[in-house]
């Protein structure tokens, strides 16, 4: 999928975190699989995004369990980056 400049950028934007880890972390994976990201991957990208940088981290680091199986295919793929 082509992403718009406007809607790649607010996602950029929106993964700048207060945590330096978890920019690192979404900083590759940003790079790696933004284009890539099926809307369904993208909406629940959307979804962390409205987490706090904890609860985001803690899903991100398997200290906390993610509630739908499309999270869990997303977490694997932010893990793996």
């Amino acid at each position: 999928m082509t992403l718009d400049k406007i809607r790649l950028e607010r996602i950029i934007w929106r993964s700048r975190r207060g945590l330096l880890e978890m920019d690192l972390i979404l900083e590759r994976f940003l790079s790696k699989h933004l284009n890539s990201l099926s809307e369904e991957e993208l909406l629940v990208y959307d979804n962390f995004l409205l987490l706090s940088d904890n609860e985001f981290l803690d899903l991100v680091m398997e200290r906390a369990e993610p509630q739908e199986l499309a999270e869990l295919h997303l977490l694997q793929k932010i893990r793996n980056s």
